[in-house]
């Protein structure tokens, strides 16, 4: 993340209440729901510590408003948004990219991740971290990523597990061998 000054907002979605911090470079954090707006930026302000309280300006305000279609249901594409993701390493940058091509009611693996990269697939583990350590998830969705066999995987998101399932139910995917395999964006 940039040193810039950055600026923070937490709002309320369907699934409860997110926060989204950013600079002038971009989105610089996102919060996934939790129970409350105070949980919501505890939990974001420990990611982005000196993030101050701030009306988003427009591009942010759009961005929030995507969050909010995206936990009500409708079909939302965050590929588009400007990601300020300075100090973050390079490798989990080319994984997040890679990640931010697998769309809307799509999943993939671990393993995928590290091909579509180049690390082949014994870098799943750098994968799991990457995702773990993922700035902002729902805009780079690792909720989409599975371990092999369609297996749900880990989430470290408020909910754990059960949010990436909710996240994924909300696009169509139910998680399972059967259904993942018939819905896995394949690189």
């Amino acid at each position: 993340m940039s040193q810039a000054a950055q600026h923070y907002h937490v709002f309320e979605t369907a699934m409860g209440f997110c926060a989204i911090a950013w600079t002038a470079a971009g989105i610089a954090r996102f919060q996934l729901p939790a129970k409350s707006a105070e949980a919501a930026e505890r939990l974001l302000q420990r990611r982005a510590a000196g993030a101050e309280p701030g009306a988003p300006p427009e591009d942010v305000a759009a961005v929030v408003a995507a969050a909010k279609q995206y936990f009500d249901g409708e079909e939302t594409d965050f590929s588009h948004v400007r990601l300020d993701l300075g100090g973050e390493d390079a490798f989990f940058g080319q994984i997040y990219d890679a990640l931010r091509r697998v769309g809307w009611g799509r999943t993939t693996t671990y393993g995928a991740l590290a091909k579509e990269v180049g690390a082949g697939r014994e870098a799943a583990r750098d994968v799991g971290e990457a995702m773990a350590r993922n700035p902002a998830p729902l805009i780079i969705p690792c909720h989409r990523v599975l371990a092999a066999g369609g297996k749900i995987g880990g989430f470290s998101a408020p909910g754990g597990s059960t949010t990436k399932i909710r996240m994924l139910a909300l696009e169509g995917v139910r998680v399972g061998a059967t259904e993942a395999a018939q819905q896995t964006f394949s690189f």
